[in-house]
Order: structure tokens, then C-alpha cells, then sequence
């Protein structure tokens, strides 16, 4: 999902997370809703633990459906997973000799996404590596038990994501925590904004969620 940084009026776009997926035919209908609210820039899918065969078929069972939108998708699954089942990239949780491998193997015909950064330096590395974006917002990766899983507070992720669109020409992505979110990232020149949740629980269901965060970003969006 490359980003045009060639002017400052360049609209955020929109990403979307998956639930964490085990037989992706059952959420097939409601991602195809929700992709059918307006234009995607990627989605990144998320799966149940399981042998590489198996995520190979469920990736190219995703694949079709992403892609024929004309969206990316984006994976977290080993690199030979990605490769073999025509994913356009993975998405890993920063580990420096991780993003430089997958980078080394994937890199230019594929993309390689980076979240789960607990710092700056690990966000500024991962640019360094070469990862095609990086992500914040994530659910926190600490050395703290009682903190795994939490989010961070949105505030700080806006106001990272801000200072990265600033200074840094690898594209960011933040995770909105709510629709309304998307705005907040929008202002601050996210090249991308993602939701994932608040989707696919959405009273009105998964295209009207679409459709408003995209009309949120539009309103964002210099004329």
C-alpha cells in the first residue's frame, strides 16, 4: 500500500485489521461488506494459530476477495506463507533481525509492514530496515505482562503518528479506536488510517462503518 507523499494534501486512506480468523469462509461475506462501503487501501488479516499448509489455503481463500477490490492484502504469516499463497506483504510486531529478514526476502516484489513498536527507535529502525510502513496504535507489546494487550491511549497515538508523518517519508499507519477516530489521524496527515473492530461490530454493520470513516477523512482532506 504505497503512499503519495508527493504533495501535503494527500488523502489518508483507509486500512482495515481483521479479526483474528480461523476459517476465513465465515467472515468472508461480512469482510466483502465491508469492502463494498467504499474505496480500501489494504487489509491487513490476522490468523488462528495453525500449520503453514492450512494458512496458505485460507490466505488464497482471502485473496481473491481483497485483491479484486483492488485492495492490498497484507498478512501476518511467515514470509514463505506470504510468498506462496500471493499475499502483497506481511505485517509483523517489530524484532530488528525479523524485519531485516523478511525485508532481505520479500523485498521489492512484496511489502513488509511493521507494527507493534514500543518506541520511536523501534519505529525509526524499522524504516532504516526498509519496511514499507510502519504502524501505531497496536495493542501494547511490553516487557510488563499487565500491560500486553492493552491499548495505548489514542491521544498518544495520534500525536505519534503525527510527528512521524512530519519528519519521515516511510508511510505511517494509525489504528483508530473507534470510527470517529479516523478524523483525529486524518489532521495529523496519517497516510493511512485502520480500524479494525469497531467495523465489524457496527450497529449499522460493516459498510456503513466503512463509508463513514471515509466520509470523516474526507472532510479532512485540504480541497
Amino acid at each position: 500500500m504505497p503512499a503519495d507523499r508527493s504533495t501535503n494534501a494527500a488523502p489518508t486512506q483507509l486500512v482495515l485489521v481483521t479479526p483474528t480468523l480461523g476459517d476465513p469462509a465465515s467472515f468472508a461475506g461480512t469482510l466483502e461488506a465491508a469492502l463494498s462501503g467504499g474505496a480500501v487501501a489494504a487489509v491487513i488479516a490476522r490468523f488462528e494459530p495453525c500449520d503453514d499448509r492450512t494458512l496458505v489455503n485460507r490466505v488464497k481463500a482471502l485473496a481473491p476477495l481483497v485483491q479484486g477490490r483492488g485492495a492490498a492484502l497484507m498478512v501476518e504469516a511467515p514470509v514463505e506463507v506470504a510468498a506462496r499463497a500471493g499475499a502483497d506483504g506481511i505485517h509483523l510486531t517489530y524484532a530488528a533481525d525479523a524485519v531485516t529478514d523478511a525485508v532481505s526476502r520479500l523485498a521489492p516484489q512484496r511489502m513488509v509492514g511493521v507494527g507493534g513498536l514500543r518506541s520511536r527507535d523501534d519505529a525509526m529502525a524499522a524504516g532504516e530496515a526498509g519496511a514499507d510502513y510502519v504502524m501505531f496504535g497496536e495493542p501494547i507489546v511490553s516487557r510488563h505482562a499487565e500491560k500486553n494487550g492493552q491499548l495505548p491511549p489514542f491521544a498518544a497515538v495520534v500525536e505519534r503518528v503525527g510527528w512521524w508523518a512530519e519528519l519521515f517519508e516511510v508511510p505511517v499507519v494509525g489504528l483508530a479506536q473507534d470510527v470517529d477516530g479516523v478524523a483525529a489521524l486524518a489532521r495529523v496527515r496519517a497516510d493511512f488510517a485502520a480500524l479494525g473492530e469497531p467495523v465489524w461490530s457496527h450497529p449499522d454493520g460493516p459498510a456503513a462503518a466503512v463509508a463513514a470513516a471515509l466520509s470523516l477523512i474526507a472532510a479532512e482532506t485540504p480541497a
